[in-house]
């Protein structure tokens, strides 16, 4: 899709959170007009895209109208149905495609093709009867007993220990088709993203250190020497293979756990298992659009519109902290960016429609060196909910870390 042609070129999007609206942005920077797709008149999408076509994801005037507007389409989160991709796909070209988005959506699905491409997964038991609740091995208890469907940020997970525990939390998530997955023993969380165009050109960003705080992602490290090397190329091959094997195209996500290997529980899995893959860009990504020349938005829009995927390179440490909601006291109205408020600041940096909501102190935050603040325009802040996202960069790590620890302590972050 040339880029520089006088004649409209536009690129359109299902889902309108804050993923989408990066990926609306760099689209933009790059030349594109877009389109969005999403029922929420306010979403953070929506708001900065060209068009924003209100309906639900499968409603199919709205899908008619995405596919008229649009040269090609991709998605901003794993949920989107995948036959409402595959209705645009019959007309227009969609990445990632509706059988690769179908596979991560089902955690079954999912492990098989781990398990296909000859890549290691915790040991695990599909549980979808009575009966295969009952012939459950005890070699996967302690576990966790994961929803085979619609689970994020730590949503429809429980652990378990006992067969007691495991029946009783079957039960309380419904009977629904659920997969319980052994525990290990976990040095550490790291995540991978590659980007894969249609020619085969696959390329990924450096390897990212996580840490999660109640099943939700609250900070990632990325500078050279924050994992072993080998356990680095090893996690890359893995995530690529992942992504050979889907026929991918697109940015792709892969999750990966770091076993501690003097434990028993983690004999025979080479230290490394793959926890689960997102068909998007992802949270651990962020810091790319201030620490790399080339951003993981960038690579969506590019193996979007076909254009060459070229590395990225790292230029600069980085660590990035995620900005919940919580981070604003009680929660409550924001003021939209761009103009449209609900309310009047006051001076000491309440808002009026709600003596509890605290803005926390930007100025302060922005006067830290190598500081990169991304609001991400949502309406109201609640605990839990992604609002925003800080980027550090700078010359050393010791710098870098000195001046996200500072701003983790400005905001009400726990120290890492």
């Amino acid at each position: 899709m040339t880029l520089g042609k006088t004649k409209e070129m536009t690129l359109g999007v299902m889902g309108g959170g804050q993923l989408g609206r990066m990926f609306v942005h760099a689209a933009q920077r790059m030349g594109y007009f877009t389109a969005v797709l999403d029922p929420d008149a306010e979403s953070p999408a929506g708001r900065v895209s060209h068009h924003h076509i209100q309906t639900a994801y499968t409603d199919p005037a709205g899908l008619a109208q995405l596919a008229q507007l649009c040269a090609a389409v991709t998605t901003e989160f794993e949920n989107v149905p995948a036959q409402a991709l595959a209705q645009l796909a019959g007309s227009r070209a969609v990445s990632p495609s509706a059988d690769a988005v179908a596979i991560a959506q089902d955690r079954s699905r999912e492990k098989a093709h781990f398990v296909a491409c000859g890549v290691p997964c915790a040991p695990f038991a599909l549980i979808e009867t009575a009966e295969q609740l009952a012939n459950i091995s005890d070699d996967l208890l302690p576990g966790i007993l994961k929803t085979a469907r619609m689970g994020y940020d730590g949503k429809g997970q429980m652990r378990v220990a006992t067969r007691a525990e495991l029946a009783t939390a079957w039960n309380g998530l419904s009977q629904v088709a659920c997969v319980l997955e052994k525990m290990l023993p976990l040095q550490q969380e790291v995540s991978v993203i590659v980007a894969r165009g249609a020619d085969g050109t696959c390329v990924h960003l450096p390897v990212q250190r996580n840490l999660h705080r109640d099943g939700i992602l609250a900070v990632t490290e990325v500078y050279e020497g924050n994992m072993p090397a080998a356990l680095a190329e090893r996690a890359v091959a893995a995530a690529k293979s992942i992504a050979e094997g889907l026929r991918y195209v697109g940015v792709l996500c892969v999750e990966f756990f770091v076993l501690d290997e003097s434990a028993s529980a983690a004999q025979g899995l080479g230290g490394l298992v793959v926890n689960e893959m997102a068909p998007r860009p992802h949270n651990s990504g962020h810091y790319s659009m201030e620490a790399c020349d080339v951003s993981q938005f960038e690579l969506q829009v590019r193996t979007l519109a076909q254009l060459p995927l070229t590395q990225p390179r790292q230029h600069s440490p980085a660590i990035m902290l995620n900005l919940l909601g919580d981070i604003w006291n009680k929660g409550g109205r924001l003021p939209i960016q761009g103009g449209d408020t609900h309310a009047e600041k006051t001076p000491a940096g309440k808002l009026e429609s709600d003596p509890h909501l605290t803005t926390p102190p930007w100025d302060r935050i922005l006067a830290l060196p190598g500081a990169h603040l991304h609001l991400y325009g949502k309406a109201s802040a609640s605990k839990g909910r992604k609002m925003g996202h800080l980027t550090v960069t700078g010359a050393t790590v010791a710098q870098v870390r000195a001046t996200a620890l500072e701003a983790a302590r400005l905001l009400g972050i726990a120290a890492f």
